[in-house]
């Protein structure tokens, strides 16, 4: 396996302290609704309102010792761009996004107001790495390409140092699985802290790439995705990190479209969080499989809140 529970370890060190010591609960009313007592992790309550600072903050770190960087660039459908921008603008890089054409318009925004330059491409986040890696070569420019990058998952492991941290142990732990940086991360920190909480990972079950590939052994090309989940919408599996993936996780489990809607809606009228569909994956997991988790302690990591009022009063309505 690629990471390293001392690297992951000594990542709290290189990580902006804004993004650490995320708040993470017992959410009674929450508990009570899904017959299970839920703890709620929450990575939304940062400059960029997602868990992404947490790795590239990690990345950043290890390209600025070297001296050599001056400019940075990655693909992203928003959440890991603004990240970029963030972490880039306060070390005096230079930094650029490329993104779908189709990307969320308060990402984009978003990113921009950072101090991003936004390349938008026709296609989905795989032609935007293609543009991305194009640029590096072109200009210099260092690729931070998310989960191949091993500090974007050692990064998101120290979400995983802090759950261990929390009260009672945790009998299981619920993560949303992308490209599979949090993931993997969360999973090393926790199989060397908790080695008895199982680590499930939650994808939908319309971008079910990197699932269907854990279940598979191998790498698995299952087309292009169809979710209201754009955090974790890629179609790629990088063959590295599922090997990672199949070293820390127990299970990875995949939930409809609805479901997620419904987590999201629930989030919402039981804690007041609004959050983007990929942070409700681990509640949407939890409603289609109310027995596997009945009385147990559940925690679940909500990645991201970065969703447009408007696209949440329609998804929630």
């Amino acid at each position: 396996m690629r990471l390293d529970i001392s690297r992951i370890e000594a990542a709290v060190g290189m990580i902006d302290p804004v993004f650490l010591h995320s708040p993470q609960y017992v959410c009674e009313s929450l508990s009570h609704a899904l017959g299970c007592r839920i703890v709620l992790k929450v990575e939304t309550m940062n400059p960029i309102r997602c868990f992404k600072g947490r790795g590239i903050e990690t990345a950043l770190a290890g390209i600025v010792s070297s001296g050599d960087a001056t400019a940075v660039v990655c693909a992203s459908a928003g959440n890991l761009g603004q990240a970029l921008a963030y972490s880039g603008r306060r070390r005096g890089l230079g930094v650029t996004v490329t993104a779908s054409s189709k990307a969320s318009p308060s990402k984009i925004a978003r990113m921009k107001a950072l101090g991003a330059t936004v390349v938008l491409v026709d296609g989905a986040i795989e032609e935007a790495l293609a543009a991305a890696a194009d640029i590096s070569a072109r200009t210099g420019a260092v690729l931070i390409e998310d989960s191949r990058n091993i500090g974007t998952c050692e990064g998101a492991g120290t979400i995983g140092l802090e759950l261990a941290a929390f009260g009672p142990p945790l009998d299981a732990v619920l993560i949303s699985l992308g490209a599979g940086a949090m993931a993997t991360g969360i999973g090393a920190a926790m199989t060397h802290r908790l080695p008895a909480t199982e680590v499930l990972t939650v994808q939908p079950e319309a971008a079910p790439a990197m699932t269907l590939s854990f279940r598979a052994g191998h790498v698995v090309d299952v087309g292009p995705p169809g979710t209201i989940a754009d955090g974790v919408a890629g179609r790629y599996v990088l063959p590295e990190v599922l090997d990672d993936l199949r070293e820390v996780a127990d299970d990875a489990l995949l939930v409809s479209e609805d479901s997620i809607r419904d987590g999201m809606r629930l989030l919402y009228r039981c804690s007041g969080l609004i959050v983007e569909p990929a942070a409700a994956l681990g509640i949407a997991a939890i409603l289609e499989n109310r027995e596997r988790f009945a009385g147990r302690t559940v925690a679940t990591v909500l990645c991201g809140g970065n969703i447009a009022t408007a696209d949440f009063e329609i998804i929630v309505r």
